[in-house]
């Protein structure tokens, strides 16, 4: 069967129309896009992935590429959501034993010999020019998902938000945990293939395939830059 005649039959079933294209979707009205971790030890030279040996190039480009999209989605009324981890504090509020060991094992030092995002610090600050302007939520996470123990959902249901654009690193851990959350959540989650960037492209594209089979829909910066402008100008008209 076509889409035409699947969406017609989920429109019967649904006690609430279902948006049947991109445009609905991210209308400014009910859509939010989230900037989810893109601080210091995840991007920059001398943060904790650079300190690892792995290659942070695409996400130093996806630093240069979001300023200027963020600015487009608030001139158009979306809803910017910062997204930032805490990890490591003095005392340890935050990682587990099990958190602890698998760190041992997995990252050459991250988390246990050094700390990650510490509050107040370079290391958790969010990079270069990719930074929350006033009136845009900061959201503080202390796991992979923007969802688990924070107010994020609260935010978003107290506007009114029904799809939620997923930009930051890394793809495939905290990208795509909060994709995956949110749409069990019942948002749209719409995935810009350049909104997001990984340590390798492997991974990258191995969570954009898993977002467009189960739990979203991909598109591009350019186009929902291209759906917002259109909308001012619909406005302006």
């Amino acid at each position: 069967m076509s889409f035409e005649v699947e969406i017609e039959v989920a429109r019967r079933i649904a006690h609430v129309a279902p948006f049947a294209n991109l445009r609905e979707k991210v209308d400014p009205k009910h859509a939010a896009l989230l900037v989810i971790d893109m601080q210091n030890d995840f991007i920059a030279e001398g943060g904790l992935i650079s300190k690892d040996g792995r290659d942070t190039t695409e996400a130093r480009k996806l630093g240069e590429r979001l300023p200027a999209f963020l600015d487009t989605a608030r001139a158009a009324g979306v809803l910017v959501i910062f997204v930032r981890n805490i990890y490591s504090t003095d005392t340890n509020h935050y990682l587990s034993d099990s958190w602890l060991e698998h760190s041992a094992r997995q990252r050459k030092g991250g988390y246990t010999s050094i700390p990650v995002c510490p509050p107040n610090s370079w290391e958790g600050d969010f990079y270069g020019e990719v930074r929350p302007k006033p009136g845009d939520p900061i959201v503080s996470k202390h796991r992979y998902s923007g969802f688990h123990n924070t107010d994020l959902d609260t935010i978003l249901r107290a506007n009114g938000i029904r799809t939620v654009i997923v930009t930051g690193v890394v793809t495939n851990v905290c990208v795509e945990t909060t994709a995956r959350e949110a749409f069990v959540r019942d948002y749209y989650v719409v995935a810009p293939r350049d909104g997001s960037a990984a340590y390798a492209r492997a991974d990258h594209d191995a969570t954009m395939s898993n977002i467009e089979r189960f739990f979203g829909q991909l598109s591009t910066l350019d186009e929902l830059a291209t759906i917002w402008r259109g909308r001012n100008s619909d406005v302006g008209t």
